[in-house]
């Protein structure tokens, strides 16, 4: 069958980019191996977050919740899976029904690009104007001895097995590292981070980091950075993985051992018969998504860059409205990260230091949230928001926070940063009492120096 648009991979780039060209009258068809959602739906974003959620909810149980008396507090792991599933089910099957209502064809199988229009799925061969990759990423393996051993598994694994964990170790102090040690540390497990950069969530701000190891070791996380792996062992039910810390050999043994190194482009095997420019197994594209083949293009994970949903998705609508002719929605704009720790954490734009070594001039605004009222009604511990303008035209750069609903907080900041508000634009608007949100305003005035709830800063 002929279609105008060929989409390998069902997962938020992909679904964004069939729906899009549906909208604008194409034939679509969308090439899913596996569930409908991709990696972010089904072992990815979505499972993450709401064990996060459960997990954190029982941790705030276990701790007492202020003027309600609690009996005994007991993790219930397969009410915890199956909460984790009902949750994934139920989007995959609006992602299925959406694909459905916009007459889109799904083919439930892998497909191999066979030439410049033409894709290979099962035994048929199917012929579209365009195709466009959007096959995600997959779980890193590096080559380090012993990483094959029974007991060391990936998120993917890990995600599919939600049961107790006495001791696990986890090699990578990353967002996914990060995250996934939040959730078996709450419910009960030791858990010891090792972690090869200076530090972990090394792409993020640098207080947001330290103030995350500061957290998760009042938590009972061991944290070992600048640690290099050199191989894992395994003896009886333990694996050991051994590594070096400050120029000794030091090992830590768990029954489970996660391997969160990174994710690398899901393209090997994807082409067969055709020639596309690749770049350490991603695909290379120009502006308008294109290959070195012009009639295949590529978004999200496939091409690198930041690996994040969001990101994805906004590629697959932009990169559908330029192949047919229409002026993108969405410009090219800062991608947030986020991370759903307790608290929250959120950055987009550049940091101050990023700032400094770009030789940008620049104003940083903090506003530690204890004054804020929600967030002491909340029983947050020590959290901030941290906001940099330039320092000649007051433009907002950047922001990180580290507080409770930063997640959603974030979308304020990021939009600023998009359109080039200044502080006084920022200022303009009446925030909510109570609310997180008023720590936005008092960040503003932190940089020069006026915040209404910060005590005043000793003028050297």
């Amino acid at each position: 069958m002929q279609y105008d648009l060929l989409v390998i991979g069902g997962g938020p780039g992909g679904f964004a980019a069939a729906v899009k060209a549906a909208q604008l009258g194409k034939k679509v068809a969308v090439f899913e191996a596996r569930e409908p959602g991709g990696t972010c739906l089904n072992r990815g974003c979505i499972p993450t977050k709401a064990l996060m959620h459960s997990s954190q909810l029982f941790q705030e149980l276990k701790e007492g919740v202020p003027g309600i008396a609690l009996g005994s507090v007991e993790p219930d792991w397969a009410s915890l899976a199956a909460r984790k599933n009902e949750v994934v089910e139920t989007l995959r099957g609006g992602m299925a029904s959406l694909l459905k209502s916009n007459k889109i064809d799904s083919i439930n199988a892998r497909a191999v690009i066979t030439g410049p229009h033409t894709v290979k799925a099962g035994d048929e061969v199917y012929e579209g104007e365009h195709i466009l990759v959007a096959a995600g990423s997959i779980p890193s393996r590096p080559p380090i001895p012993g990483l094959d051993l029974p007991g060391v598994v990936t998120s993917d694994e890990l995600l599919d097995d939600i049961s107790p964990r006495n001791t696990m170790v986890i090699i990578g102090g990353g967002v996914i590292g990060v995250e996934l040690a939040t959730v078996w540390s709450a419910m009960g497990a030791h858990i010891i981070i090792v972690e090869a950069l200076e530090r972990i969530l090394a792409n993020l701000d640098r207080e947001i980091s330290q103030s995350m190891t500061m957290q998760l070791k009042k938590q009972g996380v061991e944290i070992y950075t600048s640690a290099m792996v050199s191989k894992l062992t395994r003896d009886g039910d333990q694996v050991t993985v051994h590594f070096t810390y400050k120029g000794e050999e030091k090992s830590a043994a768990g029954d489970t051992v996660l391997a969160a190194m990174g994710r690398r482009a899901n393209t090997a095997g994807l082409f067969d018969g055709v020639e596309v420019e690749m770049n350490r197994g991603m695909l290379v594209v120009n502006e308008k998504y294109e290959t070195s083949v012009p009639s295949i293009l590529a978004i999200g994970d496939a091409i690198g860059g930041i690996q994040l949903a969001h990101k994805a998705e906004a590629e697959g609508v932009r990169a559908v409205e330029l192949l047919y002719g229409h002026q993108p929605g969405r410009v090219n704009a800062p991608i947030p990260s986020c991370v759903y720790t307790s608290p929250e954490i959120a950055q987009t734009g550049i940091t101050a230091d990023e700032a400094k070594a770009q030789d940008i001039p620049v104003l940083t605004g903090k506003y530690v949230m204890g004054g804020n009222g929600r967030t002491v009604i909340e029983g947050g511990g020590r959290s901030f928001m941290k906001l940099v303008f330039h320092a000649d035209t007051h433009v907002l750069l950047g922001a990180q926070l580290f507080c409770y609903r930063a997640t959603d907080i974030i979308s304020e900041l990021n939009t600023a940063v998009t359109l080039g508000l200044t502080a006084e634009q920022l200022m303009s608007p009446v925030r909510p009492h109570p609310t997180f949100v008023e720590g936005i305003s008092e960040a503003v005035e932190a940089a020069f120096g006026m915040s209404i709830h910060s005590a005043p800063v000793k003028k050297r």
